[in-house]
């Protein structure tokens, strides 16, 4: 059993940043890439970010792009989301996810998810 493990998550302010990691308990290249989503309440979960595990190509949702980034790193097994210039739109419970491009669906791991909450 895959495990993901979030971390980060906090409160606060407006235009305040803060950086989330997973860390995963095997070796990421095992996925084709590993993505962040996050849900608010009454929220579906929506797609923040997915990057291959073969390069350094990545996606944003439209709405976090030029102020998130995520990044990783191979031999820790861990992925990365910085956040900047936050605001209180992106306030949500934050996953980490294996199976992002949903690919293969046997491979599709959650993390426990880890809260963002940013106050106005």
């Amino acid at each position: 059993q895959v495990q993901l493990v979030e971390s980060g998550g906090a409160l606060v302010q407006l235009g305040g940043s803060l950086r989330l990691t997973c860390v995963v308990s095997e070796k990421m290249s095992r996925f084709y890439a590993m993505g962040w989503f996050r849900q608010a309440p009454g929220d579906q979960r929506e797609l923040v970010a997915r990057m291959s595990t073969r390069s350094t190509y990545t996606e944003y949702a439209e709405s976090v792009k030029g102020r998130f980034t995520m990044s990783r790193d191979d031999a820790k097994n861990t992925v990365f989301l910085q956040m900047d210039n936050l605001k209180p739109e992106d306030t949500a419970v934050y996953y980490c996810n294996t199976n992002p491009y949903e690919v293969k669906l046997e491979d599709t791991y959650w993390g426990q998810g880890t809260q963002v909450t940013v106050s106005s």
